[in-house]
């Protein structure tokens, strides 16, 4: 293909079917050959349905035109070893088949009834004309080969309109991407414009899914064509609709298989934003190491490691602040007294199941909050106050933190 045109590739070493065709049949056939355009677009307009109404538009004129160019460049052929002059009025026809949303069936059957319609006529007339049996042979076989090539010019067509139009697509697609990831979230008449441009429809609800770039073609490829996706900032960027309908989750969790994606919250259109937010907020924290998880990773359950990486300066005040009496231990002193913490916290405040979460006696485990609580000055037996060293304890390395500082 060269600028948007097909060139037929033959094996040069062979003649052509029409070089084996006498000279003596052009002139002989001219009349029975040029007059066959009108029965060829009746016939074909009676019998292929999909061209019952479309005959007086553009393609109906291109195709009268490949009609008459066609039988022209036949008969010109006939005798001689050239190769067809020009294969663009068949190249254009197949891209205007595709800009009209058909098939490349219809226009196929078109060149099958051209040629029978033709070779009909030229058959009935042999005799008149005084070609023998040989020669009509010849004639058959340039025939079926010429329209095979005026066929082949359209199936190129087609295929360079499709290859410019995924591309069109994908480039409007981007764009709606793009457009979701940044904030504000779009008004709805803007994102109704950039969805139909896409050619997707504005869901319901919808969640973002982030994952890695060199990840987002194999997935898509998994998924069901109604998800729209992008490469945005250098990592994968895709819109799932309605993600809790049924099975929906299920499908995303076997297409993410051998790779991980970082799924944001159910929103409705008007608040893309936050899903798109969370979602790149978990991936960063994935990236990190301090959100593990392989294949379907929901940031929805992974709240709190957010809320404290959300606002680092923050919680490394929370940590200074409630975690102060750890700073003052020996280090082992700072890592027994982590554990027991850790510990009671997690059971809720009972030293039964903290000591048998710590392989100790219930006593020691008593004696070591005592102590604690004596270092905490008060502060883990006032409810918040627990929460506050709770939280200090689940943000990442906080003891190693204050043992470097």
């Amino acid at each position: 293909m060269s600028d948007g045109l097909c060139e037929a590739t033959e094996d040069a070493s062979r003649p052509h079917p029409w070089a084996a065709v006498p000279a003596t049949a052009r002139e002989r056939l001219e009349a029975v050959v040029l007059d066959a355009g009108d029965e060829i677009i009746k016939t074909v307009r009676a019998e292929v349905a999909e061209y019952a109404l479309s005959m007086d538009g553009e393609f109906g004129r291109r195709l009268r035109l490949g009609v008459s160019v066609a039988l022209d460049q036949f008969l010109d052929l006939l005798g001689t070893d050239a190769a067809l002059p020009d294969t663009r009025v068949y190249f254009e026809l197949g891209r205007v088949e595709h800009r009209h949303g058909r098939t490349m069936d219809a226009l196929q059957s078109a060149y099958r009834i051209g040629s029978r319609v033709l070779w009909r006529r030229i058959a009935a007339s042999g005799d008149d004309h005084g070609l023998e049996p040989d020669a009509i042979f010849r004639l058959a076989e340039a025939l079926f080969a010429y329209i095979e090539q005026l066929a082949a010019a359209s199936v190129s067509g087609y295929a360079y309109e499709q290859s410019l139009a995924a591309g069109s697509r994908q480039a409007r697609q981007h764009a709606l991407v793009e457009r979701l990831c940044r904030a504000p979230a779009p008004e709805a008449s803007e994102f109704e414009a950039l969805a139909r441009e896409a050619g997707w429809p504005v869901p319901r609800s919808v969640a973002a899914l982030v994952l890695a770039e060199e990840s987002l073609g194999t997935v898509c490829r998994r998924l069901p064509p109604d998800v729209a996706a992008s490469v945005v900032d250098r990592v994968g960027v895709l819109f799932v609709p309605d993600p809790d309908g049924p099975g929906r989750l299920d499908a995303v969790a076997d297409a993410l298989r051998g790779t991980s994606g970082l799924l944001g919250p159910t929103v409705g259109p008007e608040q893309v934003t936050r899903t798109v937010t969370r979602a790149r907020a978990a991936w960063a924290l994935h990236l990190e190491g301090d959100l593990p998880g392989e294949g379907l990773v929901r940031s929805e359950d992974h709240l709190l490691v957010l809320l404290l990486h959300a606002d680092v300066t923050l919680t490394a005040d929370l940590v200074a602040q409630r975690l102060e009496p750890l700073r003052r231990m020996t280090s082992a002193a700072r890592d027994r007294a982590v554990t027991t913490l850790t510990a009671w916290l997690d059971a809720h405040g009972d030293v039964g199941e903290a000591a048998t979460r710590l392989h100790v006696h219930p006593q020691t485990v008593r004696y070591r909050l005592a102590r604690l609580k004596e270092a905490f000055a008060g502060v883990l037996d006032d409810p918040v106050g627990r929460l506050e060293v709770a939280l200090a304890l689940r943000a990442g390395g906080a003891a190693a933190a204050l043992a470097e500082s």
